[in-house]
């Protein structure tokens, strides 16, 4: 496992920024507000809704292909590192997205995540793995480490896309990331105004319990950020609506 003393190898400032836990957002009143509302559906649907986002989370992890239908600029989203390194998810993803340079569907990944709970940066730490696995000199590299989920991961990579792109818009992009996690993520990008598709690190849908388990969280977390938006939208409420955007 490749280990990052110090951050040296990352590239990280000197004094990074004090680690921030995406937990903060239940303090938000509009997050449990999202909440509140997401509860009643579930109660007054006596489960239903959250299984139909439950078989939406598996098509999108099931379906997704490993690359994308022609070049894009890659997404990369970071996970918590081990270490200082990145854990087994981490890898598939970093693995993933060497393959993809390797076979010319990119030549420009952008690497997602800030400091969560480690001296060393999701972004920063992907870079040396990557470096360390062979990614081609050619393939231009770029870090985004000021986020701590994945909401803030695209926002920061729209800020970073944009200003390089100018009048001409984002540009469509590979989202890579775990299967499980796929269809949050095609859900946020789409909503932040990305051309997104999605892209698998698993060649294959895992059947283990830990999986299984993934599955089960991201249905829940699907179905409290799209049916708070939703809910938003009914009643005219901008500033909650605004919390993804």
């Amino acid at each position: 496992m490749l280990a990052c003393p110090e951050c040296r190898a990352c590239a990280v400032p000197p004094n990074p920024p004090p680690t921030r836990s995406p937990w903060r957002y239940l303090r938000d009143r509009d997050v449990q507000h999202a909440a509140l509302v997401t509860a009643l559906a579930l109660l007054l649907s006596a489960g239903l809704v959250w299984l139909g986002y439950l078989v939406h989370v598996y098509r999108i992890a099931a379906r997704s292909p490993l690359a994308p239908p022609r070049r894009m600029v890659t997404l990369v989203f970071g996970r918590r590192l081990e270490r200082d390194a990145p854990e087994h998810d981490y890898r598939q993803r970093l693995r993933r997205a060497l393959a993809l340079a390797e076979q010319q569907h990119t030549d420009h990944l952008l690497l997602l995540g800030g400091r969560s709970g480690s001296q060393c940066s999701e972004a920063a730490a992907g870079q040396a793995w990557l470096r360390q696995h062979g990614l081609a000199a050619t393939v231009r590299l770029e870090l985004e480490q000021d986020s701590v989920d994945s909401l803030e991961n695209l926002r920061h990579a729209r800020r970073l896309l944009l200003a390089e792109a100018g009048a001409t818009g984002l540009p469509p992009v590979a989202l890579v990331t775990s299967r499980y996690h796929l269809a949050r993520c095609l859900l946020l990008a789409r909503r932040l105004g990305f051309d997104g598709v999605p892209v698998a690190a698993e060649p294959t849908l895992p059947w283990r319990r830990r999986y299984l388990g993934l599955l089960l969280l991201e249905a829940s977390y699907l179905m409290w950020i799209d049916l708070g938006l939703r809910w938003a939208r009914l009643v005219g409420h901008r500033r909650m609506a605004a919390r993804i955007s």
